[in-house]
């Protein structure tokens, strides 16, 4: 294939393009923001199900103590119909006494269950304070994740707005290129990630490798406007006047 040697040139122009494209690539699929938000993710996951159990524990509790609390109002409904009955003084003697040792056993009773629900309710503060915990952290894991996002999204539209400057240079100057020539370039750069290279000192500037003898030989003898290329790396290399020729 043969081009002008200033269109083979300008072929580093759209190299460099399409280098900055792909660098613009490699920046979106690695965003810091994106690593980010995947482990607020997970962080958001693990706390609700931190949550979740808290949230159960805090209703187990309440259970609990409703159930307690009715035994409670059970104990002292009976213990006010028995102290009524006291009170009349009415009956045989020998119920009204069992009346009298049936009111020491409800006291009893009601100052176990008391004492019961007191302690559950300390145990409900301290899973509520637990329950409170896990939610704050939830709320600020959330507004972390907010803002994570807003900064991904600023970057990805700067990256954006990037590639569109990018790609509206490249298309004109492809365009004014030789198709076959482009045609050329782009399958290799597909391959390789890297169409043309600069021929510089004898290396080639796309597998940085040092050409033997006979391919500086076999350069030296093409034609100014012959495309050659790499025998190792099959890229398209670009001679100037510091190609080591």
């Amino acid at each position: 294939m043969k081009a002008d040697p200033q269109v083979q040139r300008r072929l580093l122009d759209l190299q460099a393009i399409d280098t900055n494209l792909a660098q613009l690539a490699h920046r979106r699929r690695t965003l810091a923001e994106r690593a980010e938000l995947e482990s607020l993710a997970r962080e958001l996951s693990s706390l609700e199900d931190e949550r979740v159990r808290a949230q159960v524990a805090v209703d187990d509790l309440d259970r609990d103590i409703t159930r307690l609390e009715k035994d409670v109002e059970q104990v002292r409904a009976r213990k006010q119909k028995d102290e009524n009955r006291l009170a009349a003084g009415t009956g045989p003697a020998r119920e009204l006494e069992a009346l009298q040792h049936e009111l020491v056993s409800l006291n009893r009773r009601q100052g176990d269950l008391e004492d019961a629900e007191l302690e559950l309710m300390e145990q409900r503060e301290t899973a509520q304070g637990v329950l409170d915990g896990v939610e704050q952290r939830l709320a600020d894991t959330r507004d972390k994740r907010a803002a994570t996002e807003q900064r991904r999204d600023e970057a990805m539209a700067e990256i954006a707005k990037e590639e569109e400057f990018k790609r509206g240079a490249r298309q004109p100057l492809a365009a004014d290129l030789p198709s076959d020539l482009v045609t050329l370039y782009d399958k290799i750069r597909a391959d390789t990630g890297l169409g043309a290279a600069l021929l510089t000192a004898g290396r080639c500037g796309g597998c940085r490798l040092d050409l033997s003898g006979a391919d500086l030989a076999r350069i030296r003898k093409a034609a100014p406007d012959d495309v050659v290329r790499c025998e190792d790396c099959r890229r398209i290399m670009v001679r100037t006047n510091e190609s080591g020729l």
